[in-house]
């Protein structure tokens, strides 16, 4: 049971893992956790949420907290409660903790809890040690789901229809997928709203996710929204839980780190931060116009690093875009699709910026398949091997998070995944060709260590 407490988050098979007992310990332990009396709580479209969100306020009653209840709603609009204030009582209450409860691009039956306190992302060892506590308890939680409801959901639609009233009328042709997510049921008044052109697709909320896989990460998940875009749209696609994004044009699909580019280019001396997994080109890029950061993978270690360098942006090439810039430094893909068309608005050519970037050929993410108790111990071996083995000559090593090798014309990078047993590589070059050849020097000593380990 100890797998389902996460580096970022708590994910696990609702009933199997997810039990009611053990769900209520959570919410218990947690609470306890929280220096504050409020704690608001939202969960996204899958079947077991509200059963779930019942448990969980049970384990928070119990621990004499009182429950915020947003209902259905983003994982963006969960956040950006924290950052206001809602009406209990006759008073103004912030909340001192949230959590969504969410299975964000999982398989169905997946479900889990992102973890807020005190504005800050509750991630790595406060997970395992709640983890500890709640394996460790054999106190029973009676049953008391009552929460106190707050408009989250409406008062972050007013926020954005309020902060980007200047796009009223924008004659962009728009096309977005929700994938039966939750996006959708904060998306869809913010366009209409705004008076923007646009299409959805399987916007109503259905956790069976009956069209398709929630992951626009994935290709085969973004076929239909390929096949409804005509010249000059401009496509939208979302995960299960709407803080994930991916954009994509008639020719393209823009990753994470291109839309970092041309986002930092609107934003004066940017400071921006990337993950490992991020383009040298951005890194390049942002360098001319101000300061990029390179830092670990994962939602939570970028909302921290924000809030300690005061960054503007962060992103994840998968499509986690982080804005502190004129918003509050966390992951919200219907903000980032705002601001992605404000770009349009101001005149900008997406697709013809992004042709014009310096071309530099990369692979997609490579998974290699291990095991939890192997993954770390493989990176550590490889790290120890890399200055004596036979690759081409390595300028630099980047070792923030597993390896990045850094060779005169490309980089590779091997690094342990925090949430499945794999480790995950990627290769960049000039080339193809060198690419590829990256890859297979790396690949052969990776192989190497594994069969020995």
């Amino acid at each position: 049971m100890r797998s389902i407490f996460r580096e970022y988050d708590i994910r696990g098979i609702f009933q199997k893992e997810l039990s009611e007992d053990l769900v209520k310990k959570i919410g218990y332990f947690l609470a306890k956790k929280v220096d504050g009396d409020y704690i608001a709580v939202g969960y996204d479209a899958r079947l077991s949420s509200p059963i779930l969100f019942e448990w969980l306020a049970s384990g928070i009653n119990h621990a004499g907290k009182r429950v915020l209840g947003m209902g259905m709603v983003p994982t963006g609009v969960n956040y950006f409660s924290n950052f206001v204030t809602f009406e209990v009582d006759g008073k103004e209450i912030p909340p001192a903790a949230s959590v969504m409860i969410t299975g964000s691009h999982n398989p169905p039956q997946y479900n889990g809890f992102k973890i807020t306190v005190d504005k800050a992302p509750f991630f790595g060892e406060q997970i395992y040690e709640l983890g500890e506590e709640v394996l460790q308890s054999d106190s029973t939680i009676p049953d008391n789901p009552a929460f106190i409801p707050i408009p989250a959901k409406e008062r972050y639609i007013k926020y954005m229809l309020d902060e980007f009233a200047h796009l009223q009328g924008l004659q962009q042709p728009i096309v977005a997928d929700c994938g039966n997510g939750v996006a959708g049921i904060v998306l869809e008044p913010i366009l209409s709203g705004l008076g923007l052109r646009y299409r959805g697709l399987y916007c109503e909320p259905d956790g069976r996710f009956p069209n398709h896989h929630p992951d626009p990460s994935v290709e085969e998940n973004l076929q239909d929204l390929k096949a409804a875009l005509k010249e000059g749209d401009l496509g939208f696609a979302y995960d299960g839980d709407g803080d994930r994004l991916a954009v994509l044009t008639p020719k393209r699909n823009i990753k994470g780190d291109e839309l970092a580019i041309l986002l930092a280019r609107r934003i004066e001396s940017p400071v921006v931060i990337g993950e490992v997994k991020c383009s040298q080109v951005m890194y390049d890029e942002i360098n001319k116009i101000g300061k990029a950061i390179m830092y670990k993978t994962g939602h939570s270690n970028l909302k921290q690093k924000i809030a300690q360098t005061n960054a503007h942006m962060a992103a994840e090439v998968s499509g986690h875009l982080f804005f502190n810039d004129r918003y509050f430094g966390f992951d919200d893909a219907i903000y980032a699709t705002l601001r992605v068309l404000e770009l349009v608005a101001e005149g900008v050519d997406i697709e013809a910026e992004i042709e014009a970037l310096p071309k530099l050929y990369n692979t997609p993410e490579i998974k290699v398949k291990t095991t939890e108790e192997k993954k770390f111990a493989i990176i550590e071996e490889l790290k120890k091997r890399l200055p004596k083995a036979d690759l081409p000559p390595i300028e630099k090593i980047i070792d923030i998070d597993g390896v990045r090798i850094h060779f005169e014309d490309g980089w590779a990078l091997v690094r342990a995944s925090n949430t499945t047993p794999v480790l995950v590589t990627r290769f960049e070059a000039k080339t193809f060709q060198l690419a590829k050849e990256y890859q297979e020097a790396v690949m052969g000593l990776l192989r190497k260590i594994m069969e020995e380990i």
